[in-house]
């Protein structure tokens, strides 16, 4: 009697003024906040995502490249394909074109709105609860539970969940009110989808002119259409108008006349990704990849290590910042190293001149150092770590390195072994 009497009591603390108890909150829909939701709804918990925008997939600032790993990986989310990249382009400052090419698919293009609609469905289909256009304000902690503010057309309601997860993208202001800090270093990413005549396979550009320390992008996706964008510190949408323009003259594209979508990419960790009844999984703890920018393959990986951590805190009822620091502990484990020298390669190749980046191009060239990355058994799309050590063992290019840069890049690199 006496502990029904203290299970009721504690149910009535969550029940405020006639609140429904959720298990897991989850902020934002997009794959990863959809994934969890999938996979904490498919264990029987009670979930709920709030979703900032109207529609799941919306204005998305993104290529919609993901690895055939992933695609095995997670087979939940293989959905959207429009075409599959078995090649690429690389252009040079001056245009000078190594192609890369394997004989089976590396890589899938997809729809992006398709894509997370899918995901979406599929958690919706396990039970998961959607709340479209509602805007989490804060995210208040208390001892038995967690409760978000959510401003939904022009209405704020309190919703209450025993743990929250926080997937909502980079560049929101609720892991800094939270108090987990904030990426200390990120990139603007300007994307529009444009008209080709014919393109076969993904053509990357390099050159100060074109994304000063980045790389621009023409990726194939529905007959007739391609997405043209690129990474950049400053004016992004400037220089993807530029880079446009000279597609344009080169005959690659059809016409200049496109609506231009923004994002911003983290290069860089969330300081914390965890604290009591919280975790930040995703873009939003910067689980990024920052050669590519790309970040759908290593948020899932981080949601499945979330998906463990929460369930265990729900079976334990142990929702303490030390019983879900493990969550930080093994994402890192997992992705630390790739994070690492994938962050002070792009640092390096942000300091290349073009007449440097020239240099680096003709190196590859003439050693074939391409052909043979290509080959070994480091190569992966998703993987960079490995077959970016392998590339600078080649002498050549490690001294070529070693003279246009300050030496601590090299060290900074290899300590990342």
């Amino acid at each position: 009697m006496l502990a029904l009497s203290k299970a009721l009591l504690r149910a009535l603390t969550y029940f405020r003024a006639g609140a429904e108890l959720y298990d897991v909150m989850i902020v934002g829909a997009g794959p990863v906040g959809s994934y969890l939701a999938y996979r904490m709804a498919e264990l029987g918990y009670k979930v709920i995502v709030f979703e900032r925008r109207a529609k799941v997939g919306e204005a998305v600032c993104c290529t919609g490249i993901i690895g055939k790993e992933c695609f095995d990986r997670f087979p939940v989310v293989n959905y959207g394909v429009l075409t599959q990249a078995s090649s690429a382009k690389f252009f040079s400052p001056s245009a000078r074109c190594l192609r890369l090419s394997k004989e089976t698919a590396q890589a899938y293009v997809v729809d992006r709105v398709v894509f997370d609609s899918a995901l979406a469905e599929k958690a919706q289909g396990k039970g998961a609860e959607y709340l479209l256009s509602a805007r989490v304000e804060n995210i208040s902690l208390r001892n038995d539970g967690v409760t978000a503010r959510v401003e939904r057309r022009g209405k704020v309601v309190d919703f209450d969940a025993k743990i929250a997860l926080i997937s909502s993208g980079f560049g929101g202001a609720l892991t800094r009110r939270l108090g987990l800090g904030e990426i200390g270093d990120f990139v603007l990413g300007a994307q529009a989808e444009v008209v080709v005549e014919k393109l076969e396979e993904v053509e990357v550009y390099f050159g100060r002119e074109i994304a000063p320390g980045f790389f621009g992008w023409l990726v194939p996706t529905y007959p007739g259409k391609a997405l043209a964008g690129l990474l950049s510190r400053r004016s992004p949408g400037s220089h993807l108008k530029s880079l446009m323009e000279s597609l344009k003259a080169q005959h690659k594209i059809i016409s200049t006349e496109s609506k231009i979508t923004y994002g911003g990419i983290p290069l860089t960790p969330l300081p914390k990704t965890y604290m009591e009844r919280l975790l930040v999984v995703g873009d939003a703890a910067g689980q990024v990849k920052p050669t590519t920018g790309g970040g759908v393959y290593y948020g899932l990986l981080c949601a499945d290590i979330a998906v463990d951590v929460t369930h265990n805190a729900l079976c334990a009822d142990d929702f303490t910042s030390r019983g879900l620091s493990s969550y930080e502990k093994m994402w890192k484990k997992k992705l630390g190293r790739e994070l690492e020298i994938g962050y002070w390669a792009r640092k390096l190749c942000e300091k290349l001149s073009d007449r440097q980046g020239e240099q680096i191009f003709g190196i590859i060239e003439a050693n074939g150092l391409h052909e043979s990355l290509l080959q070994s058994p480091d190569f992966s799309f998703d993987w960079h770590g490995n077959l970016i050590m392998r590339a600078l063992k080649d002498k050549r290019l490690h001294q070529a390195v070693r003279n246009m840069t300050k030496s601590s890049f090299l060290l900074k690199l290899s300590q990342g072994r």
